[in-house]
């Protein structure tokens, strides 16, 4: 099953109206950028999930960690989890810690043109791959 996951910085509720045109539930957590108020309301309308961070999930037999600064990361949950998902850095980073995949495509606010992307993760091989537009 697909998914969407955010990993904040959703910022404008009409962001959300547009995602819920996606075939695939969303979930995801609040940035420092977010408009939590108006964002509750409109993600309660349409069906999607934003909590405050840490998110932690299991799909596919996968512990996913969804965070939105990486600088919130404590030892603990990186050991409890087999990915973890975060933004606010706008920047790519694919790495691998102690077998733990730590995956952020990078910026898609259209902030920096040129560098715009977003993710797919492949739960069963946990490989991403990067859809950049």
């Amino acid at each position: 099953m697909a998914r969407v996951v955010h990993t904040g910085d959703v910022t404008q509720a009409k962001t959300l109206a547009v995602l819920a045109g996606l075939d695939a539930p969303l979930v995801g957590v609040f940035g420092n950028n977010d408009e939590r108020d108006a964002l509750c309301v409109v993600a309660a309308r349409v069906g999607f999930t934003l909590v405050e961070p840490p998110l932690e999930v299991a799909w596919a037999g996968r512990r996913v960690l969804v965070v939105h600064d990486p600088a919130a990361l404590d030892g603990a949950a990186l050991e409890r989890c087999d990915v973890v998902l975060h933004g606010h850095v706008h920047r790519r980073v694919i790495e691998r810690r102690a077998g733990r995949l730590i995956f952020n495509p990078g910026e898609c606010a259209g902030h920096l043109p040129g560098h715009n992307a977003v993710g797919v993760l492949d739960l069963a091989t946990l490989e991403p791959t990067l859809l950049r537009f």
